[in-house]
């Protein structure tokens, strides 16, 4: 058996390593590494937020650690890992002037850095890429240098969650691998 036979099998399984095993083609539980860790992909979810627009949602979970990827195509390709919050970490006032006003403040400070409302809107969110989707509204909070943020959602009247995160890069995840190659 020479070396084309080899490759003429990993084929045949389903898998072209070249096209498949790249980051905006993760499935659950693919493998990746990032931030000297290795990750599982625990589920894959997107965010429709109309005309067209779509963020792509990965949990990656490892034996410490869970953390969000996300991927959205504008003009460019954007990455970003965030990890949720406690929502109390962004103070007590938050919520009631979500009440009062219909939008959070213009400015919230966590972990005392300042960010800035950059963008709102409402979409669906599809767990598992499926169902008919929950409505949600989502607020993003940039800081000064705009590579880091603060995200606060709102789901129905009193649900909120919060997240913060970073951009990344592609390049920055490596050693894609499918839990089972004869996928």
């Amino acid at each position: 058996m020479g070396w084309k036979d080899l490759f003429k099998k990993k084929q045949s399984r389903g898998i072209d390593p070249l096209e498949d095993l790249t980051l905006p083609n993760l499935k659950v539980g693919y493998f990746l590494d990032w931030d000297l860790k290795t990750w599982e992909v625990a589920s894959c979810n997107y965010y429709d937020w109309g005309s067209g627009e779509r963020t792509i949602e990965w949990q990656l979970i490892t034996s410490d650690d869970t953390l969000y990827l996300e991927y959205e195509l504008d003009d460019d390709a954007f990455w970003c890992v965030s990890r949720k919050i406690s929502f109390k970490n962004l103070g007590q006032d938050i919520k009631a002037h979500i009440r009062a006003h219909e939008d959070p403040p213009e400015e919230i400070v966590f972990e005392d850095v300042a960010y800035h409302l950059e963008d709102s809107g409402g979409g669906k969110f599809f767990k598992d890429g499926t169902g008919t989707g929950s409505e949600l509204i989502k607020w993003e909070y940039e800081d000064d240098e705009g590579k880091k943020f603060v995200s606060i959602e709102q789901w129905g009247e009193n649900s909120f969650e919060a997240s913060a995160g970073f951009e990344v890069e592609e390049y920055q995840f490596s050693n894609i691998l499918p839990r089972d190659i004869r996928e």
